[in-house]
């Protein structure tokens, strides 16, 4: 019985599956964005230009891990630039992280350098609640709000129809524990 319950509910189950790993504080007004690394799709930067624009924030601060023998910044600021966005919106914060955990220490501390107290953070969709989470861990005393960039290929109630989405939900769900686990 169990079994025809779960065919029947599928879409509600795996809906409800991925709706803790979206987190949505809506746009606020902050000190910066923050925008998270690892958007191969520039979602991220486009996002959080468009809440620049429309005046949530003076500036935005793009996360930049290593990416072959550059930083990810060296791609998404002139992807924005082309998309319309003013140069000086943005700064690089280059770094050699390559965890959601270590930029968040690492960013926390360049934020606070630049006397920044309050943050958007923009990251994709299904990174939201495991970012921002770090975020608030590693970094008492700044406040954190977060505000989702679309995802191609993730999307809560449809994830499940793509192969990218099965393995973002997966990969997301396995760095999640590991979070919890401090691994």
């Amino acid at each position: 019985m169990a079994a025809i319950g779960a065919v029947v509910f599928r879409t509600q189950i795996l809906t409800a599956l991925a709706k803790p790993l979206v987190e949505d504080d809506g746009p606020h007004t902050a000190d910066a964005i923050l925008v998270m690394g690892g958007d191969g799709f520039c979602t991220r930067i486009i996002k959080a230009a468009e809440l620049a624009k429309a005046g949530y924030v003076p500036v935005v601060y793009v996360s930049s891990p290593p990416i072959f023998t550059a930083h990810e910044a060296d791609f998404t600021i002139p992807f924005a630039i082309q998309h319309g966005y003013p140069a000086t919106l943005f700064r690089a914060l280059p770094s050699d992280a390559d965890s959601t955990r270590d930029e968040a220490v690492l960013l926390g501390q360049m934020l606070r350098a630049r006397n920044v107290h309050t943050v958007l953070l923009v990251t994709s969709n299904y990174h939201t609640a495991r970012a921002v989470r770090l975020m608030r861990k590693y970094n008492r005393g700044l406040t954190f709000y977060v505000e989702p960039a679309s995802d191609p290929y993730f999307r809560t109630n449809g994830w499940w129809h793509t192969r990218t989405g099965e393995k973002t939900f997966i990969l997301e769900w396995t760095k999640h524990f590991a979070a919890a686990l401090g691994i």
